[in-house]
């Protein structure tokens, strides 16, 4: 693992970085919630072939990829890991946009939504 301007370069895993833990953190105080993790999964569909799911879970899957970013426990299912290697989710909040963005270097293409990639 090696350390570059503000983020961490991870060719097995997911990174997620301090902005979008902070964002999580605070989303998981106002369901008054501890015990979930941010599941990042990959599914069939969109326009591009795969898009990704984002969503709190609880439950723990055999073969679950985990890990604790600030306090942020993160899991990606063993079918979807590969998918993600190397990855940075992060989150923007700008007048042009707000939300979570996925930079994957695995994904070949994308749509034009920005949704889906293959």
């Amino acid at each position: 693992m090696s350390v570059s301007d503000e983020t961490t370069t991870v060719t097995d895993g997911i990174l997620v970085t301090e902005a979008a833990a902070a964002k999580v953190k605070a989303l998981l105080d106002q369901e008054g919630r501890d015990d979930l993790a941010l599941r990042v999964a990959v599914q069939p569909g969109g326009c591009s072939g795969l898009r990704y799911q984002l969503f709190f879970d609880e439950r723990s899957l055999d073969g679950d990829v985990e890990k604790d970013f600030d306090g942020v426990k993160v899991v990606t299912d063993r079918m979807s890991a590969p998918y993600l290697g190397g990855a940075t989710i992060d989150f923007v909040d700008t007048i042009e946009k707000q939300g979570f963005t996925i930079d994957n270097p695995n994904a070949t293409g994308s749509c034009a939504c920005g949704d889906s990639f293959s």
